[in-house]
C-alpha cells in the first residue's frame, strides 16, 4: 500500500521531526512535523517522492493552542493520495521557511497566508503583497480570529498606489487591464514589452477579493456555505459546492447517500457540458472565428435550459447540503436530459470537425503560450493546461469522488503544450461527460438524497476534497469547528495555480499573442464586487453601495 511506504520513507528520513500522523483514510495522510524540518519534507515530497504541490494555507489556531497552522498540501495523483504538510508556529513572531525557490507553484500561497493570516515565509524569493488592497495598512491580518469579519481599519490609506517593479533596461511598460477588451473581469498584467517581443510581466490581481474564508468562519453556518460556494466562480459554482460539502463530509467521516453521489456527478458535467462549449466558442471568437463562436453558444443553449428545468436555475443550482443533496432527479428530468445530450452529440461533431480542420485557427494558435511538461510540474499547473502539456491528471480518476469509480471515460491528453491544443482537449472532453452523464442515467439507484444527521458534526477535524473543474481541479480544505461552522475553509481554484504559468507562457511571444494566452487559460477572476438592481417596468437602474445592501439586509419588513 502507497500510503504505508511513503510514511516509512518520511519516518526512516525525518525520525523525530515528525511529531504525529493521522491516517483517516488510504487516501489521506496528515503528517503534522516541527517547523525546523517543514521545508525538507516538503522539498523531499515534491522532488524525491514527485508529488504535485496542491496550496499552501494559513491558520490561526491561537484561540486553541496559542500558535498559528501552516500546512503544505500535495497530490499523489497516481496513487490516489493527498498528503497534508502541518506545522504550528509561534503566536508572537509567527515565521516558516519559505518553500518557493524549490518549489515555485506554492510562490503566491506563501504570500497569501502572510497577507491573511500573518504567518511570514522567511526567504521568500519575491515576498509581495498579494491580496490585500493597496491601502491596506502593514501589520493587519484580516483572518486572525480577533478581527471581525467587517472591520475596515482607521488607517485604511485609499489613496495608495501598488508599487510595480524596476522596468527591465530596453523596455517599455504596456499595461493590460485592470480592464480591458478581451476581459470581462478586473487583472493587470504589466507587460515588459521590447519591439514587440515580451521580455516579462508582473502580475496585479485579487481587485475583487470578497473574503469569503472569513464570511465562513464567523457568520455562515456548514449547510449555509454552499450557497456562498457556489457563487466562488460564475461558470464552475457547482464544483465549489461539491467539493465543500465533500471536505466536511471527510472531516466529519460521513458518507453521502449513493443517488446523492450519481446526481452530483451528473450536475458536475452538466456544467462542464456548459463551460467546455463557452469556452470553445470565445477561443473561435479571439481566433477570428466568430461562425463557430456562435454555433458554440447555440449548441450550448439547450444545456442551459435543461439545468435550469432540472434545478430552477440555469447557473446557479443549490445542490448540495452535507450528506447528500437538496433534490431529486425525476423520470421527466432525465428523459429531457438523455434527449439533450444525444442532440448536442450529433451537433458538436460538426463543430470539431471544423475547429480541428481549419488552418487559420491552427495558424493563430499553434507554438503559442507554450507550457512545457516542466513548466507544468514546478508551478502546479492543472486541468486542460496540464493535460495539453502531455500530463495526464485528472481528479475524477485520480482522486475518485462522488460516482466517478463507477463510470468509464477517456482522460484526454495532447503533446504540443499550446493554444491550440488546449483548445482540442476541452473541445473533445465534451464527448467524454456526454458518456459520463449516461451511465449515470442508467446507472443511478434508488435510495434517499441525503443522509440524516442526528449529531452535531465533530471539531478539530480535518478535510481535503479535489473536484476536476472544467478549468482543472479547484482544492478544498477545511478545519471543522464549533457552533456549526468551520473553524477554517480554503479555497484554491484552478485559475490560481495556472495564473501563475503565464509569465513563462508569454515570455518571448509577441504582443498580440497575450490575449490568446491568457484566454486559453479560462481564466476566472472575482467577479461579484457590487450590485446593480434594473425595474423591468421602467428599464431604470441603480447602483447599490455596501452599506446600502447591509441596511436592506437587515431590515426586517423586507
Amino acid at each position: 500500500m502507497f500510503i504505508l511506504h511513503l510514511l516509512n520513507r518520511l519516518q526512516e528520513r525525518f525520525g523525530d521531526g515528525i511529531s504525529r500522523v493521522d491516517m483517516t483514510s488510504d487516501e489521506r495522510l496528515y503528517l503534522y512535523v516541527k517547523p525546523a524540518v517543514l521545508r525538507n519534507v516538503c522539498v523531499f515530497l515534491f522532488d524525491t517522492m514527485s508529488a504535485r504541490y496542491a496550496v499552501g494555507i494559513g491558520a490561526d489556531d491561537t484561540p486553541y493552542s496559542g500558535k498559528y497552522q501552516v500546512a503544505h498540501n500535495f497530490a499523489f495523483d497516481g496513487k490516489n493520495l493527498f498528503c497534508s504538510v502541518i506545522t504550528y508556529v509561534d503566536g508572537t513572531a509567527p515565521e516558516v521557511d519559505s518553500i518557493s525557490d524549490r518549489i515555485p507553484a506554492a510562490n503566491w500561497s506563501e504570500r497569501e497566508f502572510y497577507d491573511l493570516v500573518g504567518v511570514r515565509a522567511a526567504g521568500h524569493p519575491f515576498p509581495k503583497r498579494l491580496i490585500l488592497p493597496d491601502g491596506w495598512p502593514d501589520g493587519e491580518h484580516p483572518l486572525r480570529k480577533d478581527v471581525p469579519w467587517n472591520h475596515v481599519p482607521e488607517n485604511f490609506h485609499s489613496g495608495r498606489e501598488y508599487e510595480f517593479e524596476r522596468l527591465p533596461e530596453g523596455c517599455v511598460a504596456v499595461p493590460f487591464g485592470p480592464f480591458h477588451p478581451t476581459l470581462d473581469e478586473p487583472a493587470h498584467f504589466r507587460l515588459y514589452v521590447e519591439g514587440e517581443r515580451i521580455a516579462g510581466c508582473e502580475y496585479r490581481g485579487f481587485m475583487a477579493h470578497r473574503g469569503i474564508e472569513k464570511l465562513a468562519e464567523s457568520v455562515l453556518t456548514y449547510n449555509e456555505i454552499p450557497m456562498m460556494a457556489e457563487r466562488i466562480c460564475g461558470i464552475c459554482g457547482c464544483v465549489h459546492n461539491v467539493a465543500y460539502a465533500q471536505a466536511v463530509e471527510e472531516a466529519a467521516a460521513l458518507s453521502p447517500t449513493k443517488r446523492a453521489e450519481y446526481i452530483r456527478t451528473i450536475m458536475l458535467e452538466v456544467e462542464r457540458l456548459h463551460s467546455h462549449l463557452l469556452w470553445v466558442g470565445l477561443a473561435c471568437h479571439i481566433a477570428g472565428f466568430d461562425t463557430l463562436f456562435m454555433q458554440s453558444f447555440r449548441i450550448r443553449e439547450p444545456v442551459m435550459r435543461i439545468a435550469e428545468k432540472i434545478t430552477g436555475n440555469r447557473k446557479t443550482y443549490a445542490l448540495c447540503v452535507i450528506g447528500g443533496v437538496r433534490w431529486n432527479l425525476d423520470e421527466d428530468a432525465c428523459t429531457g436530459l438523455r434527449r439533450v445530450i444525444d442532440n448536442l452529440e450529433d451537433e458538436w461533431r460538426g463543430v470539431v470537425a471544423a475547429v480541428s480542420k481549419d488552418k487559420n485557427i491552427q495558424r493563430r494558435t499553434r507554438d503559442v503560450g507554450v507550457a512545457s511538461p516542466g513548466l507544468v510540474k514546478r508551478m502546479g499547473l492543472l486541468g486542460p493546461v496540464a493535460r495539453a502539456s502531455g500530463i495526464c491528471i485528472d481528479a475524477r480518476r485520480d482522486h475518485p469522488y462522488a460516482a466517478y469509480d463507477e463510470v468509464e471515460f477517456d482522460v484526454i491528453v495532447r503533446e504540443s503544450c499550446d493554444v491550440w491544443a488546449r483548445i482540442l482537449v476541452r473541445a473533445l472532453e465534451v464527448f467524454e461527460s456526454i458518456r459520463i452523464i449516461r451511465q449515470c442515467l442508467s446507472k443511478m439507484p434508488d435510495g434517499p438524497i441525503a443522509a440524516e444527521i442526528t449529531d452535531e458534526l465533530p471539531s478539530a477535524r480535518t478535510g481535503i476534497s479535489s473536484v476536476e473543474a472544467p478549468r482543472g481541479e479547484a482544492h478544498h480544505f477545511v478545519i471543522t469547528g464549533e457552533d456549526n461552522k468551520p473553524r477554517r475553509w480554503r479555497v484554491r481554484a484552478p485559475t490560481y495555480q495556472n495564473l501563475q504559468g503565464i509569465p513563462y507562457m508569454i515570455k518571448d511571444q509577441t504582443l498580440s499573442d497575450m490575449t490568446l494566452t491568457l484566454g486559453s487559460i479560462d481564466p476566472c477572476f472575482s467577479c461579484t464586487d457590487r450590485v446593480e438592481t434594473i425595474d423591468i417596468r421602467s428599464c431604470s437602474h441603480r447602483v447599490y453601495s455596501g452599506r446600502e445592501l447591509e441596511s436592506l439586509v437587515r431590515r426586517k419588513d423586507k
